[in-house]
């Protein structure tokens, strides 16, 4: 599975993340990054991060690999969204797209990939930390009882539940 990430959409959201991002962007960015490669090491996922080049500090563009991850920057005249919606339009049903952007969830969907809210994914990603601690499964999350009135998701929604099972 290949997971793209809207780095500073993810930082922001991340509350933690986003006091260091305030004090200082790299710092901000390093700190992402590292909780990145822990949930790469135990989930095998390939990771891609997008970020904007204009908050680099004038550096634009350019692709450089951090501990396994994949870290894009966007050109001068372009934004990371735009970025990802090329990158998703590549690689299509095989992509993750972490943001909570809603265009860039739509972007994600018209092209088959499955978008995922950042809020959701720092969940997973701490379940995951959690789970690596207590040595067992992320997912001891009680399960829903199965009773009550049936209802089937529409299939475009049980396509992206499938694909999110597997993070």
């Amino acid at each position: 599975m290949w997971i793209i990430v809207d780095g500073y959409n993810l930082i922001r959201q991340w509350p933690e993340l986003a006091m260091l991002d305030r004090a200082d962007l790299q710092s901000g960015r390093e700190a992402l990054l590292q909780e990145l490669r822990g949930y790469q090491r135990a989930k095998r996922h390939r990771v891609t991060v997008i970020f904007d080049g204009r908050e680099r500090g004038g550096i634009s563009g350019g692709t450089e690999k951090a501990g396994g991850i994949e870290v894009r920057y966007s050109r001068q005249g372009e934004t990371a969204d735009e970025v990802i919606a090329q990158l998703v339009a590549k690689v299509g049903a095989g992509a993750v797209v972490v943001s909570s952007d809603r265009e860039i969830q739509a972007a994600a969907r018209r092209h088959g990939a499955a978008p995922l809210p950042a809020e959701e994914f720092i969940e997973r990603i701490e379940a995951s930390r959690i789970a690596a601690l207590k040595g067992g499964d992320e997912d001891d999350r009680p399960q829903k009882s199965g009773k009550g009135t049936a209802h089937r998701l529409p299939k475009r929604e049980r396509r992206e539940e499938r694909r999110l099972k597997g993070l």
